[in-house]
């Protein structure tokens, strides 16, 4: 019987070959640029002995204006003033702004009001719980300035912007009292961290000083209205400030890990945001001022500054001001530059040599005009706001000069600064000590 052929042995099927993996997209030139940019931002608070002059500066400014006139602050701002507190009320309602003063008429709170303003704006200049005194230096300089808004002049403008800006800012990594009190718990680190008695205290105190005030229904204190941005009221930014404060303390106390370190990323974004809008402010100020300065036939003519330095209310020495104001090259001089230092400085900003010029020309004009028109502080307030563009060389360079006298007056060792120009990481990076409301 025939056998049947042979087969030959079938081959394993060959194993499927899984598809090679996709190279991966390589990152454009764009996005690199902003994930160095979102990691600069996020991962330091910029420019810390700037904001530390401006913190200075402003707290200075309106502390000796509160001092100078402490015996006309009746006539000014309580009730003696022309401006009567029913006109302010019915003025406040319509422009929704934020004053104390309108909570009571009596002297006493008054006296209070204007008693804050002014511990406050000491404290804050000292640096000392720099986080809370920057939201009731803001409270002291709105409440007074609001009470009676026609008796300021361009420098309480200034500060009024400035005072909500420095909320949002460390502006007390140097300089101040908490970056003292965060070297000598860096240097102690037995300590429990998060325990801060003097803070508990005074979050409590002003949390239920801001509820007696909601609930008795006080002026300004609305929930969406009108408030320091559109729908939202004063009393949920103060809120939302009070509970910041407690949530950054019981995040550092009870979750020090990626909780704290989210919420340092946020206020390090909300520092370097406020930092970069009180730089665009200060050159929106000398571009609007020199660009209206052009359209006035007197400052084309060159004669503009000779108008002022021969009145007699803005010429406190009058035999200088007569000496600069009758010569006609000095008078000339004295105008075109002030309109050419005005224009060209916001575009001077990317030529640090040029800027830095301008900068010294600007603070010496502000200086002129404290000393020729009396208005010193007009002039310190500007001097201020100039002070977020020193270059921080120089801050450092003048913080070691200050250390050493200190040295020599007193006998004691400052800490080193460091030689990068920038303050260590570890001992600044919260600027107040890690403090529940400093």
């Amino acid at each position: 019987m025939p056998q049947p052929p042979a087969t030959e042995p079938q081959a394993p099927p060959a194993p499927q070959q899984s598809p090679a993996p996709e190279p991966p997209l390589e990152e454009t030139r764009i996005e690199r640029a902003i994930g160095r940019g979102f990691a600069q931002v996020t991962s330091r608070a910029m420019a810390p002995y700037q904001t530390a002059v401006i913190r200075i500066g402003f707290s200075a400014t309106w502390l000796l204006f509160l001092l100078r006139e402490w015996p006309n602050r009746h006539a000014l701002y309580g009730p003696d003033s022309p401006f009567s507190l029913d006109m302010a009320r019915r003025l406040l309602n319509g422009n929704h702004a934020f004053s104390l003063l309108p909570w009571s008429d009596s002297s006493g709170w008054f006296e209070c009001v204007y008693l804050l303003g002014i511990v406050a704006s000491a404290l804050l200049m000292l640096g000392w719980r720099t986080r809370t005194m920057s939201v009731l230096f803001m409270i002291g300089v709105l409440s007074l300035q609001n009470r009676s808004i026609f008796l300021g002049d361009g420098g309480d403008n200034v500060i009024h912007l400035m005072s909500m800006y420095l909320v949002l800012t460390r502006c007390g990594q140097v300089w101040s009292l908490d970056a003292r009190r965060a070297k000598r718990a860096a240097a102690t680190p037995s300590e429990e961290p998060g325990r801060d008695l003097p803070g508990i205290l005074l979050w409590t105190v002003l949390g239920l000083a801001l509820a007696v005030g909601q609930l008795l229904g006080k002026y300004s204190l609305t929930w969406f209205g009108d408030g320091p941005f559109p729908h939202i009221g004063w009393s949920l930014a103060l809120w939302g400030l009070w509970a910041a404060h407690g949530l950054w303390w019981a995040v550092r106390r009870y979750a020090p890990g990626e909780p704290r370190t989210v919420l340092d990323m946020l206020a390090k974004l909300a520092h370097n945001g406020a930092l970069l809008v009180i730089m665009v402010e200060v050159c929106l100020i000398y571009a609007t001022a020199g660009w209206y300065k052009i359209q006035g036939s007197r400052w084309q003519d060159g004669t503009a500054v000779f108008y002022p330095m021969h009145l007699d209310y803005f010429s406190p020495w009058p035999d200088l001001s007569q000496v600069l104001g009758s010569s006609g090259l000095m008078v000339m001089l004295l105008t075109y530059g002030t309109v050419i230092v005005q224009v060209a400085f916001p575009f001077t900003l990317f030529n640090r040599r040029l800027k830095n010029v301008l900068l010294v020309a600007m603070i010496c004009e502000h200086l002129s005009i404290a000393v020729l028109l009396g208005l010193p502080f007009f002039s310190l307030a500007m001097i201020a706001a100039d002070a977020v563009f020193l270059p921080t060389n120089f801050l450092t360079w003048l913080s070691a000069r200050i250390s050493d006298l200190r040295k020599r007056l007193f006998g004691r060792d400052g800490a080193p600064v460091p030689e990068d120009g920038e303050p260590e990481a570890r001992t600044h990076s919260d600027g107040d000590g890690h403090t529940l409301v400093g």
